[in-house]
């Protein structure tokens, strides 16, 4: 009889979850609080109790090739960037292809997921749900908990003087929607991440002024990178990722600063991160900069103080009849249904094995999908998870050890990266737990043009459909044809290719297999 799995939650993590108990051969059964799909990426008018909440003209960071799930690519003619609701276009795509939307049980809120007495031999839990006012109890071999991070909204009240007796406005950014209503009033956005940024650039264009309260800064990118592409698809390469292993730290950080500034000096727009040592996620937004150079947006240090009308800055300056404060200071997570013995969160920090199993079950039949940042797309790194969690539920792969060493574990240095992983290691990390890593040098000797490929193109999570049990014969076109499908929604007019190109492309090519050579022979040597 197949093992019964628990998914709590269908967005991004939940549907690839129910889709990987699928494949093998379990049961799964997802529950979903509200009455749709989509999670984070469902926008409503209001915010609602329990779920992820975005503003109306929300984008995507990370580009379409970088983000889909590995054996279902995005339509060829979608923008490289997606509005929200393009985005759960896609994710309903997905469902309806791989028939998710029947296991789903819509309307239905977890209240307690708890160990059975036999537990320690059996690994089973018992799942009571709410539906309609009525609660059920259910027994399952595995729960899966997909509910992301982005519910719980954070506001350092303590940090913020006096704002108990500002007289304006003030809320979490997670409550803002649109800048309806904010005609000619003065706003101040804290924080300095891609919810402020976004906000700040929106308000600007209605508001009468616009300011940014910053305390540690950003880097700021633009989505749009060398030569026009995607800034991930360049970014996020094997070899890229080589060299940045490679370099001495001084070197990579002096590289990485110069890069960064290639736009604009940060320095000159106050941005400029306080703690440049630190590869922190940059914000992305194409139009900040522009923004302040036209000053719509003023950057300011860290609010110090409130007064009944005022924001008193760290550095003494004062803006006065201000209307409304937003706080985008991130957000803390939990796990309500859960009791502390089997997942403990302090501090805005948990410990789990890969970032997935609970380190202290006798049993690891409970797994966390996507409760990571990765300096990446979350899209592969959560559907990997699913797939490695999976294999360890079936039984098929070595189950994680009982303990932890706590020198192992990253929690950064400030709550924004407690959940960071860096992007091609952790997926090369999970894919060794489900036999889908690929494997450069052989595929060289075999496949010469589809190792190039993988090694000085995209990381995209085709990759990690080439081979192991969740092989998919349509990755190597893909992966071929990926560049087509980036270009495709931008060449909308089609202009003659210089004479020049193919001779170019031809010793780019050669080029990149003498670095390759290199590049495998520096691994070796490092081994």
């Amino acid at each position: 009889m197949a093992k019964r799995v628990a998914v709590i939650g269908s967005g991004v993590s939940g549907l690839t979850s129910t889709k990987c108990c699928l494949d093998e051969g379990l049961q799964p059964t997802c529950f979903e609080r509200s009455d749709d799909i989509g999670g984070l990426w469902r926008f409503k008018e209001k915010v609602e109790e329990g779920r992820a909440s975005i503003y109306q003209s929300v984008f995507t960071n990370s580009s379409k090739e970088m983000s889909c799930f590995s054996d279902f690519p995005m339509p060829e003619h979608f923008p490289n960037f997606l509005h929200n609701t393009r985005f759960l276009e896609y994710l309903k795509l997905y469902a309806k292809h791989f028939d998710l939307l029947k296991y789903i049980k819509f309307k239905t809120t977890v209240i307690s997921v708890r160990k059975c007495q036999d537990f320690s031999t059996t690994g089973q839990w018992i799942v009571v749900t709410e539906s309609d006012g009525k609660q059920e109890s259910t027994m399952f071999d595995a729960v899966m908990v997909c509910m992301g991070h982005h519910i719980e909204s954070f506001i350092p009240m303590q940090s913020f003087p006096g704002i108990e007796k500002f007289k304006g406005q003030y809320f979490h950014s997670r409550e803002y929607k649109s800048p309806e209503g904010f005609q000619g009033k003065t706003v101040v956005v804290i924080g300095m991440g891609n919810s402020a940024s976004d906000i700040a650039v929106e308000l600007c264009q209605r508001a009468k002024r616009v300011f940014i309260s910053t305390r540690g800064g950003s880097w700021v990118m633009s989505r749009v990178y060398d030569d026009g592409y995607p800034w991930d698809t360049v970014f996020h390469t094997r070899f890229s990722n080589l060299i940045r292993s490679i370099l001495p730290w001084p070197l990579l950080k002096r590289v990485y600063e110069q890069k960064m500034n290639q736009w604009f000096n940060h320095e000159n727009y106050g941005l400029v991160p306080q703690n440049r040592a630190l590869m922190k996620e940059p914000v992305f937004n194409d139009d900040l900069p522009s923004r302040i150079l036209c000053g719509s947006v003023v950057v300011k240090p860290i609010v110090k103080e409130f007064t009944e009308t005022a924001a008193i800055f760290e550095d003494g300056t004062m803006e006065d009849n201000v209307d409304v404060v937003i706080f985008a200071t991130g957000y803390s997570f939990s796990f309500p249904f859960l009791e502390q013995s089997v997942i403990k969160v302090e501090n805005n920090e948990v410990a789990l094995y890969k970032q997935v199993f609970p380190p202290t079950l006798e049993k690891p039949t409970l797994a966390v999908i996507g409760l990571i940042q990765p300096l990446g797309p979350i899209m592969p790194n959560a559907e990997l998870q699913a797939r490695w969690a999976t294999r360890v539920f079936k039984g098929t792969r070595t189950p994680p050890p009982l303990s932890l060493d706590p020198a192992s574990l990253w929690f950064g240095t400030s709550r924004s990266q407690t959940l960071q992983t860096d992007h091609i290691e952790y997926l090369d990390e999970l894919a060794e737990g489900s036999d889908a890593r690929p494997r450069i040098l052989p595929l060289l000797l075999k496949d010469p043009k589809l190792a190039l490929t993988i090694y000085f193109g995209p990381c995209s999570p085709f990759q990690f459909r080439l081979t192991g049990p969740g092989k998919w014969d349509g990755a190597r076109n893909a992966i071929l044809t990926q560049k087509a499908r980036i270009i495709k929604p931008t060449r909308t007019r089609v202009v003659r290719n210089s004479s020049n190109n193919s001779l170019v492309s031809y010793l780019l090519k050669i080029f990149g297999l003498l670095a390759l050579f290199a590049a495998v022979f520096v691994s070796l040597q490092q081994s």
